[in-house]
This record gives structure tokens, sequence and C-alpha cells, in this order.
């Protein structure tokens, strides 16, 4: 696991500190105060670009500054000011974070500019350091010759307070993040069901998480059925991961990922153009992994134990077929229309598994379908689920993290849609409603609290967005840290 090697310190003064850099966050028609002369070179600057959010002017630092201990000046543009949001300041932290290499700097002082007092100073805090923190991430592991670049080593905050807990944590969860990125960003040959198991394996013993692994003969006794059919067409051995978490007491939560290492949609085969991209549909396993090991080292007053059911998703003479029933390990018979919708199949048993905790929740995270991408781009995850309670705790989650969830219906209705002629249901519906389908199916395979995540359009970009790069974006840690903690 990759460690974030950057200091973070918060100082009185923006003046007391050498840096390479001061950077001065900019509200849109602010008056700039509290820079003495220096502010009205600001001013004049400010007054005639009015930096919109996002955009960075530099300034060299000007003769008039010879005493303070920086070289140039980047401001920021903050947007309105009536508009600040923690998201809006981990935004600001990703463009710092960011920059290091292409402003060419790797120590800055932040001015206490961005900070306003409607909002909770240790929240915005901890979005600020979490943005910079992110905002740092680089995968450039199969590059020949690396690029030089310039890192970033130190940042000091101009802002008063104690908050060695909110940057440690931070920390600790960027961290996470960063190890499902790697995960997500590794080709599928390399990536495989064996591989991704035997790290979970090794990260989680490292931080007092016990890993089981069901192999493919311990699953067939148990009755896999549908976990393994899709497993059928690879020659990659399927592995099914239980990692236990054992923070106090008697109650089990549940995180369950979708882990497809590849997914060509089997004998439903998929159109050739973006099949790549197929490596990213373990994003889900991922994530969880990620989860466990960073409540593990954060060390939360609670039991989780996390769900990863990995395999490939190929054609060959093995591989199961359209019109193919087989049943769950709690024995409900399913009629396989297509085999590109396979995630519900393997997701399926893992939810049955689940109850072997009796858990007072249990929530799946899973790149589970193009129609959720259809209906919400690539903005936010479908969230779906059958207990009001857990779906407006995950939606406050949500919005202190910036991990966006948008609540879809599930409507008994829908089960009409995935009703089977020939088996208890079928594994897909018509062209309508395919989001809300997949959630529909896999409620049946629950008999407790649950609720469903569909990251298909944010489980990885091919943008750079402020503090996520391109490729795997890590969702949901940061989203399931701060639930569990909730709890």
């Amino acid at each position: 696991m990759k460690k974030i090697d950057v200091n973070v310190n918060f100082i009185d003064s923006f003046k007391s500190k050498k840096s390479d850099v001061l950077v001065v966050p900019i509200f849109e028609d602010s008056k700039i105060k509290g820079f003495g002369k220096l502010g009205n070179v600001i001013q004049s600057v400010v007054s005639e670009s009015n930096p919109k959010f996002g955009e960075i002017i530099v300034l060299h630092k000007p003769s008039l500054a010879k005493s303070l201990m920086f070289e140039k000046i980047l401001l920021v543009g903050l947007g309105k000011q009536e508009k600040l949001d923690y998201e809006s300041i981990r935004k600001l932290g990703g463009l710092i974070g960011s920059g290091s290499d292409k402003y060419k700097f790797s120590s800055c002082v932040i001015a206490d500019t961005w900070y306003t007092k409607k909002l909770d100073k240790e929240t915005s805090v901890k979005a600020l350091v979490e943005g910079i923190l992110l905002g740092t991430y680089t995968f450039d592991e199969f590059f020949s010759e690396k690029k030089e670049k310039v890192n970033l080593k130190e940042v000091n905050i101009e802002f008063n307070g104690n908050f060695e807990k909110v940057v440690e944590e931070s920390r600790i969860v960027s961290e996470s993040v960063f190890f499902v990125r790697d995960l997500q960003n590794l080709p599928s040959n390399i990536a495989t069901p064996t591989y991704i198991s035997d790290l979970a394996k090794e990260e989680c013993e490292k931080v007092g998480v016990s890993v089981k692994v069901i192999e493919k003969e311990e699953a067939e006794k148990l009755g896999m059925n549908l976990y393994l059919a899709v497993a059928k067409g690879s020659e990659e051995r399927p592995k099914f991961v239980i990692m236990e978490y054992k923070g106090g007491g008697d109650k089990w939560y549940s995180l369950v990922g979708k882990g497809i290492t590849f997914d060509t949609g089997g004998i439903s085969l998929k159109p050739s153009d973006k099949m790549e991209e197929m490596k990213y549909d373990m994003s889900g396993a991922a994530s969880v992994m990620g989860t466990i090991i960073a409540i593990a080292r954060l060390g939360l007053k609670v039991n989780v134990v996390g769900i990863t059911p990995l395999t490939e998703n190929m054609p060959s003479g093995k591989a199961i077929k359209p019109g193919d029933i087989a049943k769950s390990m709690g024995g409900t018979s399913v009629e396989i229309i297509n085999t590109d919708a396979e995630g519900r199949l393997i997701l399926a048993d893992a939810l049955e598994y689940a109850k072997k905790y009796n858990p007072e929740f249990v929530i799946d995270i899973a790149t589970l379908t193009g129609a959720c991408m259809v209906a919400l781009g690539y903005e936010a995850a479908g969230l779906m689920g059958n207990d009001k309670e857990l779906i407006d705790k995950i939606k406050k989650s949500s919005e202190k993290t910036g991990e966006r969830v948008w609540e879809l219906p599930l409507w008994d209705e829908y089960n009409e849609y995935i009703k089977s002629d020939f088996a208890d249901v079928k594994n897909v519906g018509n062209r309508y409603g395919g989001a809300i389908t997949a959630a529909a199916f896999l409620k049946k395979f629950t008999n407790y609290k649950w609720a469903h995540l569909d990251i298909a359009g944010v489980a990885n970009t091919d943008k750079e967005k402020f503090y996520i790069k391109k490729g795997g974006t890590g969702f949901g840690v940061r989203l399931f840290v701060d639930t569990l903690k909730r709890v």
C-alpha cells in the first residue's frame, strides 16, 4: 500500500513559514484583506481578472514583498462565497495537491481566505486536507521511462486549532483510496482473482483483519451455484474472499463488493469498443477491501465483514449460456437470460452468505448496469434499498464526503419485470428501468436491512477532476468509512 509522504502543518500567519509558493484562495468579487501592501497587488489582479471557480493565476513575488519567504503566489478561484461547501473546499485541496508538478512547488503555504464561519471548522479542514492528499495520486507503474516531476512534500495551512487527529484520519483514508485506485488501474492479466485475494490477505493481516478465501471446491459444497456459473468460462480460479474486522460488540455490519476482474460479457459478448475498461468491473470489491483496511487502521468500534466474490466473466466451451438455470446458495432458481448480467449473479450468493452474520445492515457496491449511467451520467452512484434509515444514513455521508449518490425507486411493481416462465426469477428484465430491476433482483436474496450502490458511472473516469485522476476513482471508501462511523 502506498504511503502518502506529505507533511501537513498549521501555522498562525502565512508570513511565518518559508515555502515555494503562497496559495491565496479568492472568492468572486471579494475584497482582499490581511496582506498589507501585497494585498493591493493581489486586489488589482483579482479586480481585473476575477478568477472563476478552479481558475488559477500565477504571480511572481513582487518587489514590495521581498521580506516574505516564498517565490510565487497562486491565486485560486473559489467561486461565490455564498456557494462554498465542503466539496468546494475539497476541490480546492485537489487543485493544490495535483498542482505541485505543473506549478513547480514542493512546499506551500495556504492563506486562510478559503474558510467561512458558516461551515464547521473540523469538517472544513478535513475536506481541505483530504483534497490535497487525494490530489497527489499518480499511477505510472508501466512506463519504461518515468517522467521527472515535482512532488508535494509540505503543506502549511494558516488556520488556528489542533487538527492532528483530522490530518491522520485523512491520511489513513486517502491511503486506502490510493490502494483501491491502484488495484483498479492494474490490467486484468495482473489483477486476477488470485492476485487480488492474495493482496487482500497480505494487507488485511497487517492491520489485524482476519481473511478467509473460499476456493472453488468449497463454494461447490456450499451451493454457490450462481457465483460458480459465472466463473465456469474462465481459466482463472475464482476466489470468494471474506474479511472480518472485529472492532467490538456483538453486532455485525457487512459490505459486499462485486469483483469481476474482467468482464467480456461471456457468451452475450460485449462490443469491442472500450472493452479494455472492463478491468474496472472489480471496483466494488476493491472499495470494500480498501474500506476494511481503513476502518481497521482507524480502530472503529464496530464489527464489519467484507465479502468480495472474485472471478472473470469469459466466453468458452464451458461458459454459461443464455437460458441456463442455476440455483443460488439459498435455493432460489435463476434463469440466466443474459450472461452479461453476471455481476448480480455473483452478488446474489454473496448476499446469501452475509446472512450467516445476522447483520444489522448490508450495503453492496457494484459497477452493475449501463442503465444507471444512462440515468445519472458520470456524476453520482445510484442508491436503492429496503430501509429508509439506512438510505438516509448513506445520503448524509454522501453530502459530507462528496461521493454523490442519488436514490432511485424500488417499488414492488419492478418485480414483474424479472418474472421468469421457467424459474423463480430471471436475471434481466426488458430494456426499461435496468438499474432498478437489477436492484430488484438483488433484493430477493436479502432478509435484512440492505442498500445497493450502482457505481457504474463513477468507478472510473477519463478526465481529471480536481482531486480525482484519470483511471480508477476509489469511489466508496470515504463514503463507507463515514457511514460506519455513524452506527
